[in-house]
């Protein structure tokens, strides 16, 4: 009652030493560490994943009464620390209390389908002792995303993530479970080496990025017909590196901003992929001339090569320009998550510009040819469990004297039924070969 009469100066100084007094007396020291530090900060900060994966392994948060229990990516049960639980841990000889909060506010309604990283601010909160300060700040906090990083490594299960157009989240994801490996891989044993070794360099290169100067990402750009194995080989990327995917769709990206979003919200060992780059947007042909001139400027020339977008459905043209693609690529926010892997996929590579794929940008051009001797060998090994076979000479004379794509071989090697044979399965493919060598002709 007596503090509606008081000037709101004086209000202010009583409050301020009312803090102060409350200080002095308040032996406890709070630490928060927030999910997004910044109010615009637009990707999470990795110490609140690892302070919530070191948390869940308490000894306090393992045999408490109230625990959140979530399913994991490969079909279990992961328990950790419901909001606003409290968890105790002790770090040589002191007591600490974590306490996890979740303030969630309401979103406008004309804001309902955008992606907003304030609409459910969660954080943990440390508390101490004020006397072990030293002892927090400089060992335990480190301790504590030392070992969270740990178990976030050793429980890594790889993630297939897709953008979401107008959903809330700016990216959702599945498991990724693809068995696709270099050895199984029909392509020749050299071009195999080579791209397994340069990505090994990549991955164990952090130090060498970092002495020269350079942000920790390479680009790959695979090329060829369709059905020569370019997904497949991103599959076997993934799995050698151990690096999730990010299947970025453009043409259901808003704008530049938009796209400057996604790219930030990826982690690092990632590998972002834009299939189909030269049926993503207007980024194609020669930007010298106008499309009047040069009909590859539009992607609308080439509908009819071009799978259907996965955006279409009414939600309007995509913004995104070349150059704010160059510059998630290869400008500033390029760098914005380390060792990072970004891979443009394409059955047209002479239509792309310049700009695109210029060294640099795709550091490495793989060609994804037809089928070889030595690429059905594997696939013959995979498919059929087979070495040799006298019918493997007229099957290596027909691929000198015509062409067909892995995936053309794949279906003809493919059991139709139980009691199909390895013999029949070969002779379908002779078959096969002998149509698409006449009908070459």
């Amino acid at each position: 009652m007596v503090r509606k009469h008081l000037p709101v100066g004086l209000l202010r100084l009583l409050n301020r030493w009312s803090e102060k007094l409350n200080a002095f007396f308040n032996p406890y020291v709070q630490i928060s560490i927030h999910e997004y530090v910044k109010k615009n900060m637009i990707s999470p900060h990795p110490a609140y994943a690892a302070v919530e994966a070191y948390l869940s392994t308490t000894k306090s948060a393992t045999e408490g009464a109230r625990l959140k229990a979530e399913l994991t990516d490969n079909g279990g049960i992961a328990l950790g620390v419901d909001e606003t639980r409290r968890v105790d841990d002790e770090f040589r000889g002191a007591e600490v209390m974590w306490v996890a909060a979740c303030n969630k506010k309401l979103q406008p309604h004309h804001k309902r389908n955008e992606w907003d990283p304030e609409l459910e601010n969660r954080s943990y909160k440390l508390i101490f002792h004020k006397k072990y300060r030293d002892l927090m700040t400089h060992t335990y906090l480190n301790h504590v995303l030392r070992k969270g990083n740990e178990i976030l490594g050793q429980s890594k299960t790889l993630k297939l993530y897709s953008n979401n157009g107008l959903r809330k989240t700016l990216w959702s994801h599945v498991v990724f479970d693809h068995p696709a490996s270099f050895e199984k891989l029909a392509m020749d044993v050299g071009k195999k080496k080579d791209i397994v070794d340069d990505l090994i360099a990549f991955k164990e290169g952090g130090d060498f990025y970092a002495r020269i100067g350079k942000a920790w990402k390479r680009g790959y750009l695979l090329y060829g017909p369709p059905g020569t194995g370019k997904s497949t080989v991103i599959a076997a990327m993934a799995n050698l590196l151990n690096y999730d995917i990010y299947d970025l769709e453009l043409a259901s990206v808003g704008d530049n901003t938009r796209l400057k979003q996604l790219l930030a919200q990826t982690t690092s060992k990632s590998i972002v992929v834009i299939e189909d780059i030269d049926c993503s947007l207007d980024i194609t042909g020669n930007r010298n001339k106008n499309s009047m001139e040069n009909p590859r400027v539009s992607i609308e020339n080439n509908n009819e090569e071009c799978p259907p977008s996965k955006s279409q459905g009414g939600r309007g043209v995509s913004k995104v320009t070349l150059s704010g693609l160059l510059n998630v690529i290869d400008g500033l926010w390029s760098t914005y998550s380390g060792e990072r892997v970004i891979v443009f996929t394409t059955n047209h590579v002479e239509k792309l510009d310049p700009a695109l794929t210029r060294r640099g940008r795709m550091d490495k051009h793989i060609e994804l040819s037809y089928c070889t001797f030595e690429g059905f060998k594997v696939l013959a090994r995979n498919y059929l469990g087979l070495e040799d076979h006298p019918k493997f000479g007229s099957i290596e004379l027909l691929m000198t004297e015509t062409r067909i794509t892995p995936a053309d071989v794949v279906e003809n090697l493919m059991p139709k039924s139980c009691k199909d044979s390895a013999e029949g399965r070969l002779k379908n493919l002779i078959q096969a070969l002998k149509h698409e060598k006449e009908r070459i002709k």
